[in-house]
């Protein structure tokens, strides 16, 4: 994937049940136009709204033919993603 800045999205702040569907509205509407580099560096923490949106955003990329890349991933989504046994599913993280 080419990295040019509209392809680029930085998530902050808590990724929870409050802030998910904000997040997933953007990160689906961006993926309908555009392959999608997702920037977690910035997230505070996190709940199992989170892994509910990447599994959504991963099948809106997949169904648009994009490609959805994440990066900085914290620590508590990645063990989150491992416990419900869905790792595998997630997109994998950019370099």
């Amino acid at each position: 994937m080419n990295q040019r800045a509209d392809e680029w999205m930085r998530l902050e702040g808590p990724l929870n049940m409050e802030t998910v569907p904000a997040w997933f509205a953007t990160g689906t509407q961006r993926l309908a136009n555009e392959d999608l580099l997702v920037d977690f560096s910035r997230v505070e923490a996190v709940d199992s709204a989170a892994i509910g949106m990447l599994l959504g955003w991963a099948r809106a990329a997949q169904g648009a033919g994009r490609e959805l890349q994440v990066t900085g991933m914290p620590e508590a989504l990645l063990s989150l993603s491992r416990l419900y046994g869905v790792d595998v599913m997630l997109p994998q993280q950019s370099a």
